[in-house]
């Protein structure tokens, strides 16, 4: 059987992969060094899985997708760099609107919208 060959007429397939905690921060460290701080890759990762914990619903590895959609802040100041101190005041208007998880000193990551 010749592997190599694809059929036109048919659907492209695709194969999932499963990531652990150490080789999703690992992906970031080594091609989007400075998308997420290296707690920040663990966390997200840590989102992600408890996200599909709650809901059942898988979650593809496309870190890419993860770089556009998601971003973390080492505070409510850089925060509102990016949006509004009027229409975000502090972190439960935040949760109002998007996913939001907290960690360490004050950072947190968000779902960008």
């Amino acid at each position: 059987m010749n592997y190599n060959h694809v059929n036109n007429n048919q659907k492209q397939k695709q194969m999932k992969k499963t990531v652990n905690r150490y080789e999703f921060a690992s992906w970031f460290a080594e091609h989007r060094p400075n998308q997420f701080s290296p707690i920040g890759r663990m966390e997200l990762y840590d989102m992600l899985t408890e996200f599909e914990n709650g809901t059942g619903e898988e979650i593809e590895f496309d870190p890419i997708a993860f770089c556009c959609e998601y971003a973390e802040y080492e505070d409510m100041d850089e925060f509102w760099q990016d949006y509004d101190k009027e229409d975000y005041p502090d972190e439960e208007s935040i949760m109002n609107n998007t996913m939001y998880w907290a960690f360490g000193d004050g950072s947190f990551i968000i779902q960008q919208f």
